[in-house]
């Protein structure tokens, strides 16, 4: 299992703060019998209205890096191979990858990062750090 992200509590709070509960953390999944995967969070928000759980799991990357294209190849594979991963063992659950506002800011507007973004149809948590509040999400 890897380490947390630097980031971690701090978007857990912020999660939370949503009015999401944390069911996992990490969520493990295993595919093929052997092959262990650890998304950071698997969480969950009822709906009263519709009395149903939405579920939905989260990777957490901070881009602390000196190298943001390197991290972002990284996340963007992890991303992948986590949603396949989910698709096959946990369906009802949707992906997100959270990233903080000012990296999304600087390095996630750039038009070729938009538009791996959608080609891969990556979901966006943005949070705000210093507030432990999550900003936009972007489907």
């Amino acid at each position: 299992m890897s380490a947390k992200d630097r980031f971690h509590e701090i978007f857990k709070r912020a999660l939370q703060k949503e009015g999401w509960q944390i069911t996992h953390d990490p969520l493990w999944i295993q595919v093929d019998g052997i092959i262990d995967m650890y998304i950071d969070l698997g969480a969950e928000k009822i709906i009263a209205a519709e009395r149903e759980g939405q579920k939905i799991a989260v990777e957490i990357k901070s881009f602390l890096s000196p190298s943001t294209l390197s991290e972002f190849h990284t996340a963007l594979g992890q991303y992948i191979n986590y949603r396949y991963a989910l698709s096959k063992r946990q369906s009802e659950r949707v992906l997100y990858l959270a990233v903080p506002q000012n990296i999304y800011n600087i390095f996630f507007q750039r038009s070729f990062i938009q538009s791996v973004i959608q080609d891969n149809q990556v979901k966006l948590l943005i949070f705000d750090v210093e507030k432990e509040e999550i900003i936009r999400c972007q489907n």
